[in-house]
């Protein structure tokens, strides 16, 4: 995802002058060819997060469109008043894009784990959450967010993540992308967990269960109307994130849910559990830690789908 992120930003400084990238130290090799194109228009602000987002919000008064990126904790948590006071507040058009999203930096303990980044995000007014599921939905992202002139939060995954999309796919802020279709149970993916989702998916068919996948990229604003058909028509809705169940996707999807009439569907949420996580590994061994597996998510579903249909 930051390599196509990196590429992108390159196409878009070659066509809008008033892009201008800023780095929180981080990501200078990977950034040689957007330096190369537009060299005034990148700005290494250091390992000063708080103010990086005040320069950001500076230009964007300047009518300039700036885009921050470094590690997600380090651009969220640890410059919040920052995001809340100086671009929310002004509802200011910086793009703030947090890479190594969830437990990407698995190996480097819960310093670097993000868990919290959509939780924190979310509840600030005029902010828009984005949090694409491959390298085309990343650029597609990046695009909107230039063209939507208020804040947004773009979360990454870290690299090698696989495509989901043949190519890019039309892409609208608040809008998901069915990506499989189904008719049993509806799995609303967001961010990098979408191939566990696809491949979650396919072991449903093993029991007879036909699963709907659907990129939900943007967490805020919902797509309501794709909800309202999920839980109407479906037995089971899955919402599937790398990120704490305490205020996350299935947090929102769940208070969206409250509000409603009775659904048809029950709500099933798989996520990161209330706790740290203080073993170093891999990001799939940080997933086993808290059941973000496919095995995990097809044995509860079917519990509680087959309770379903048998009526208790």
């Amino acid at each position: 995802m930051r390599n196509a992120f990196a590429s992108e930003m390159t196409n878009m400084a070659s066509e809008d002058k008033r892009i201008v990238l800023l780095s929180g130290d981080i990501g200078n090799r990977l950034f040689d060819d957007y330096k190369g194109h537009a060299p005034d228009r990148f700005v290494n602000c250091g390992i000063a997060e708080a103010n990086m987002i005040g320069v950001a919000s500076g230009m964007a008064m300047c009518g300039l469109r700036p885009i921050a990126y470094t590690i997600t904790p380090f651009i969220t948590a640890r410059c919040y008043e920052q995001i809340k006071v100086d671009v929310c507040y002004h509802n200011l058009p910086v793009i703030i894009v947090g890479v190594g999203g969830g437990l990407s930096y698995a190996e480097l303990l819960s310093t670097h784990h993000s868990c919290d980044d959509i939780a924190l995000l979310r509840i600030l007014p005029n902010m828009t959450v984005i949090c694409p599921s491959d390298s085309h939905e990343v650029r597609a992202a990046l695009r909107a967010a230039v063209a939507h002139g208020g804040p947004v939060y773009i979360r990454l995954g870290k690299k090698n993540e696989p495509l989901i999309h043949d190519s890019q796919p039309e892409f609208t802020i608040g809008k998901g992308i069915v990506i499989r279709e189904g008719t049993d149970v509806c799995m609303l993916s967001t961010g990098n967990l979408m191939p566990l989702a696809l491949e979650t998916a396919a072991m449903f068919g093993d029991d007879g269960i036909s699963a709907r996948v659907v990129s939900f990229h943007t967490v805020k604003p919902l797509d309501e109307d794709l909800l309202t058909e999920a839980f109407n028509n479906f037995d089971v809705v899955i919402t599937l994130e790398e990120h704490g169940l305490l205020g996350g996707f299935g947090s929102s999807v769940s208070e969206w849910l409250v509000k409603r009439p009775a659904a048809k569907a029950d709500l099933l949420q798989i996520g990161v559990d209330d706790v740290f996580c203080y073993e170093a590994g891999k990001q799939d061994d940080a997933r086993r830690t808290f059941n973000i597996t496919k095995e995990s998510i097809v044995e509860r579903t079917r519990d509680l789908y087959r309770n379903r249909k048998q009526g208790t």
